[in-house]
């Protein structure tokens, strides 16, 4: 079982996450402004701080965990907050919860870079991409970027789900999307199993 440290443990997809940990028999500690009580139970600890703020300061409060795991938003953390965060930690193992923007529609060509994709989100879809291509240049941390479908929502731990590479993945249909629940369970496998180490992979029912 792994010691987990997880920065945005309160959020939609964090806490997914949590429980999907938990249910597995591993420890988490939850890194986050302030502490929810709703989340507090047997394998939960907390830590307040804000990893944007201090990242080496934060770091050496988690040090001795195996694992540190960023939900976090794009918007305010950037790949050097966390991988700062890990190396002050002594944390070898990162992984992200990314995002579907910087998947390849074509070869070279991601989502984000199309005409049809929403303005609106491109505030967080930008620094998202760019953190991924900050961390393909990283060799002293074993990081792993995980990109979910499009539609990313609550609802249903399936357990059925395709995995891919950089290509945007959709289904028969045309559809692109992914449960937050059956997103945890694949992200909890990856750090199990390691199986796509240095490497971002993606996601998609």
């Amino acid at each position: 079982m792994s010691s987990i440290a997880l920065i945005g443990g309160t959020g939609n997809v964090g806490r997914r996450i949590l429980a999907e940990a938990l249910r597995r028999g591993h420890t988490v500690t939850v890194v986050a402004r302030k502490p929810a009580q709703d989340l507090a139970g047997a394998g939960v600890s907390f830590v307040e701080g804000d990893i944007a703020a201090d990242p080496a300061g934060l770091g050496a409060r988690l040090a001795g965990h195996d694992v540190l795991v960023s939900a976090a938003r794009f918007a305010t953390v950037t790949a050097e907050h966390v991988l700062t965060t890990a190396r002050a930690a002594g944390i070898k193992r990162v992984l992200v919860v990314g995002g579907a923007a910087s998947l390849e529609v074509a070869p070279g060509v991601r989502l984000l870079d199309t005409p049809e994709f929403p303005a609106e989100y491109k505030s967080e879809a930008t620094p998202g991409a760019q953190f991924l291509d900050d961390l393909r240049g990283v060799s002293d941390i074993d990081w792993t970027f995980l990109s979910p479908a499009a539609y990313f929502h609550a609802g249903q731990r399936t357990g059925s789900f395709r995995l891919g590479g950089d290509a945007f993945m959709v289904d028969a249909e045309g559809n692109s999307a992914i449960s937050y629940e059956d997103y945890a369970v694949a992200l909890l496998d990856e750090i199990e199993t390691l199986k796509h180490v240095r490497q971002r992979f993606s996601i998609a029912y």
